[in-house]
Formats: C-alpha cells, structure tokens, sequence
C-alpha cells in the first residue's frame, strides 16, 4: 500500500528544500560535501531504474529482516555505510562539472524513476542490500535514503 505522504516527498516535497542548500553548506557527519552527497542520491535513483546495477550482497535468510526495516518508521543511523562493495570508504569524485548541473541530475533521475515504473508497473529491481524490490518499495526506501542525507547536511 503506497504511502502518499513519502510518494508526494519523493516525486516534488524534496526540490521544495533542496533552496536551502548550496554547494558550501557543511555535513553534519560523514565525508561527503554537498554536490557529492546530490550526485550520490542521484545514483540512487538510477540503481532503482537499472541504470545501475550492483549484484544483491545480502544473504537470502537475511532479506526478512532488511524488509522489517524498510517498513518501519525507523531511519537510517548517521554514518550509515554501505557496503564496500557497493560503495568504497571515500566518496566518489564529482561527476557534475558545478551544483546547479547536479540538482538538474537528480531531478532528472527522479523523474525518470516515476516514468519507469508508470511503464513497467508490476516490475521489481535489485537493490544490492535490500534485494528485490517493488516500485512502493523502492518509494519508501528512496524516502528514508533522501531524508537521512537532508538531515545530514540540515534540511529536515
């Protein structure tokens, strides 16, 4: 069952705070700065449209619990890391040449992440930790995913 509150966040709520922050606004923790942190997210996004793809590193008899998760109200901790083979320890270079380009990526993605699941309703793709999920599934694990990084750098 979709929650609309983290639909309508996901789709236009998260551009409406994305003003606050500019290219300088410092972490709260972790090593990420802001344009690394909006290309991140965007990668995100493109993980759950197949544009990228990463084999599944959690064990079958694990994925229950990682679902638990993912249906609860409970976020991600701060310094949550992915694992190393997904994501290494240092972040990864820019790949936007300013801030600006990089919102437009994200907005992007966002937008192609509705658009692809609009034409393939049903369909599922792999997450690398969470395993295979749903499009309302990936809607709630992009909110927690955005709202841990905008609380990283203070905007919610």
């Amino acid at each position: 069952m979709m929650n609309q509150e983290k639909f309508n966040f996901i789709k236009s709520g998260m551009f409406e705070v994305l003003p606050k922050l500019n290219s300088d606004t410092p972490a709260k923790w972790g090593k990420m700065n802001a344009q690394q942190m909006l290309e991140h997210v965007t990668a995100f996004f493109y993980v759950s449209t197949e544009k990228i793809q990463f084999p599944l590193v959690t064990p079958e008899e694990h994925l229950p619990k990682y679902r638990e998760f993912l249906y609860s109200d409970k976020e991600f901790r701060e310094n949550t890391k992915a694992p190393l083979t997904v994501l290494g320890e240092d972040p990864l270079p820019l790949a936007q040449p300013t801030f600006s380009i990089a919102i437009e990526k994200l907005q992007k993605a966002v937008h192609y992440f509705f658009t692809y699941f609009e034409n393939s309703p049903g369909k599922t793709t792999i997450h690398p930790v969470f395993g295979a999920l749903t499009f309302d599934e990936w809607v709630l694990l992009h909110y927690k995913h955005v709202t841990h990084h905008f609380k990283q750098f203070g905007l919610m």
